[in-house]
């Protein structure tokens, strides 16, 4: 379970992102979070990964409290949590499954491990056999999808998505989309998607958590978003 309790977010220069948010999400949830640009999205998520600091309030994961863990630990806290981004962060001279691999290899998996991992991921989303290929030869989508395979490689109880449709025609973001809700129904991932896009939003009917100015205006269970 995720929880935010009272946060506060401001930075230096004045900037109130966050005020006074208090937002729960249980184990398995599909969340969007909403709202204009400026709203706090980015910072809500950039928060729970512990990359900024709240100017008030407590955030639990799995009821403990992420601001009292120790630097030297932060690095076992994100391996719980997976991120896609907008603009993928790739590197370029790595193939697919080489991209993919990087979490792994960081914890010094065996290569035995990191082959059936990685290509069990890549077919998971659809890219096996293109997995000696580099992300220049790709489309957005699959290039998206690469990203997705690897924030889920090793297999984060929840996964953030920040404005991962973006970039990408309606169909494609579709598609990325309903990959996601197959990760969150058939691997029990906690999905937390930031996004402007109205349509794929509508379409889903997941939860729906409404950002403006910094403070939640709306939370519904099956949610709709008129974008502003």
């Amino acid at each position: 379970m995720i929880q935010f309790e009272s946060v506060t977010k401001k930075y230096p220069n004045g900037q109130i992102a966050l005020e006074d948010i208090d937002l729960k999400i249980e184990d398995g949830e599909f969340v969007f979070l909403v709202g204009p640009s400026g709203a706090g999205k980015t910072s809500l998520l950039r928060l729970f990964t512990r990359e900024i600091w709240p100017s008030a309030g407590r955030i639990l994961f799995n009821e403990e409290d992420i601001l009292k863990i120790p630097s030297s630990k932060i690095p076992y806290l994100r391996r719980k949590i997976g991120t896609v981004f907008q603009d993928f962060k790739l590197l370029l001279t790595r193939t697919l499954f080489e991209n993919v691999a990087v979490p792994l290899e960081v914890v010094s998996k065996s290569e035995k491990e990191i082959e059936e991992t990685v290509s069990g991921v890549l077919e998971k989303v659809g890219l096996l056999e293109k997995a000696d290929m580099f992300p220049a030869q790709l489309s957005g989508g699959e290039v998206q999808r690469t990203a997705i395979a690897r924030a889920i490689v090793s297999k984060p109880s929840v996964l953030l998505a920040d404005e991962p449709t973006g970039d990408l025609d309606p169909k494609t973001a579709l598609s990325i989309v309903k990959l996601l809700e197959k990760i969150n129904e058939e691997d029990k991932t906690t999905v937390i998607m930031a996004t402007h896009n109205a349509q794929i939003v509508n379409h889903f009917k997941k939860r729906v958590v409404y950002l403006k100015n910094g403070k939640i205006e709306k939370d519904e269970k099956e949610g709709k978003y008129e974008a502003d």
